[in-house]
């Protein structure tokens, strides 16, 4: 099995199939924007219904996230992982076997509940197995998966929909994520640490929890991840159907267009970490301000863009400026959080953005039905990069805030 501990090689190795675990996450979720057209045709229902359909998920996503990553600071990475992945690969499976719209509601409901506990027991994962000034650039790395992930989804899913419809397109996503799930589980040795130095059991203060809950400082980058998730998970869901109708490609056209913009978010994601801690280090709030802005700026210009070229041209620049401002988001909890507490930690970042995740196709889809256009949805989009500019601006990182949050109790 593979112990991260042991060498640099096994700890890249296991981070790689952290990645690996995030791009299936994310190739997963994305294959229901691609089917949102055929769904719709299936069970007759317009963009309001679909809206919902896109929003359940992350209604049981967002409220896994501070469980999800609790569990794994309280029994290990992967234990979470495994489980995880087969559930929600399970979930997948069976969303091609959805028979109307309340059970497709149900089954994505049922689907979020799984990926929910994969993004704090992940980064958990990547705190066991890398030394503690590599956490911030490493945590960052990870969440660029996110974008490669949905990079890849449209090339690997779109094919799979035009040759065996969207059904099938499901089936095969889901024993993909079966057999990650069962390669893990065997592959990778559990290096949670159950026992303190002294050989006794060692268990997370509920005090610590608690204080972390209520930190102002976590709450602040929630909010900013929050508003900027708003324009993230609008865009992932509704640019499909928007190029589809409002700019009348087909979907084989779509399915080579929509992945273009995931390549400059997954280098800037990359990217960010590593250039926050190399030169920013104390300073991040700044350059997620900066980026917040002009994330606002090209999104009124993809809303004015007269051709399609224009469009994905200002979307990839939208994607890779508000990347940096998810990888500050990741990356300073991992900086000042300990050990025990980082599973938490991120999963309390991740929900903001996951409460986004429901907020924004709903929305969206309801503005679309009343309007009957997309004007509306853009300047939605375009006030949400605001309120993020406004709360990273609030960000201050206070070292002597925050020591007491790591405490942890023997039993």
């Amino acid at each position: 099995m593979i112990d991260p501990n042991k060498s640099r090689r096994a700890s890249f190795a296991v981070f790689a199939l952290l990645y690996l675990g995030y791009c299936i996450s994310y190739i997963d979720r994305s294959a229901i924007a691609l089917s949102l057209v055929a769904i719709g045709k299936e069970f007759h229902v317009g963009s309001a219904a679909l809206g919902v359909v896109m929003s359940t998920f992350y209604i049981s996503y967002a409220a896994m996230q501070i469980p999800g990553g609790w569990i794994a600071d309280r029994w290990g990475s992967k234990k979470v992982i495994v489980v995880s992945v087969a559930f929600w690969s399970l979930f997948t499976l069976m969303t091609g076997l959805a028979w109307s719209l309340a059970s497709l509601i149900a089954i994505r409901f049922i689907f979020g509940l799984g990926e929910g506990g994969y993004p704090g027991a992940a980064v958990k994962g990547v705190t066991e197995s890398v030394a503690r000034a590599d956490r911030p650039k490493m945590s960052a790395l990870l969440m660029s998966s996110n974008y490669v992930g949905s990079f890849i989804a449209p090339l690997a899913i779109a094919p799979l929909i035009l040759l065996l419809g969207w059904r099938h397109a499901f089936f095969v996503a889901g024993c993909a994520g079966l057999v990650f799930a069962l390669f893990y589980l065997f592959a990778v040795k559990d290096t949670h640490q159950k026992r303190d130095s002294n050989g006794r059991a060692a268990r997370i203060d509920g005090d610590a929890t608690r204080a972390l809950l209520k930190m102002p400082l976590m709450w602040k980058i929630l909010l900013t991840w929050f508003g900027m998730g708003i324009v993230n998970k609008g865009l992932d869901a509704w640019m499909p159907a928007y190029l589809l109708t409002e700019r009348h490609l087909d979907l084989k056209a779509v399915g080579m267009l929509t992945p273009l913009p995931f390549v400059a978010a997954s280098i800037s994601t990359a990217l960010g970490g590593w250039i926050l801690t190399r030169w920013l280090d104390g300073r991040e709030k700044w350059l997620m301000a900066a980026c917040c802005a002009i994330s606002g700026f090209f999104l009124y210009q993809m809303y004015t863009a007269q051709t399609v070229t224009g469009v994905i041209a200002y979307q990839s620049i939208v994607y890779f400026f508000k990347s940096f401002v998810f990888a500050g988001v990741f990356a300073l909890p991992a900086k000042f959080l300990p050990t025990n507490l980082i599973g938490t930690g991120a999963g309390m970042v991740n929900f903001g953005g996951q409460v986004a995740g429901f907020v924004a196709p709903a929305i969206i889809g309801l503005l679309v039905s009343a309007t009957g256009n997309y004007d509306a949805v853009f300047g939605f989009l375009i006030v949400a990069t605001a309120f993020a500019l406004v709360t990273s601006l609030s960000i201050r990182l206070v070292p002597e805030a925050t020591p007491h949050v790591g405490a942890t109790k023997e039993a």
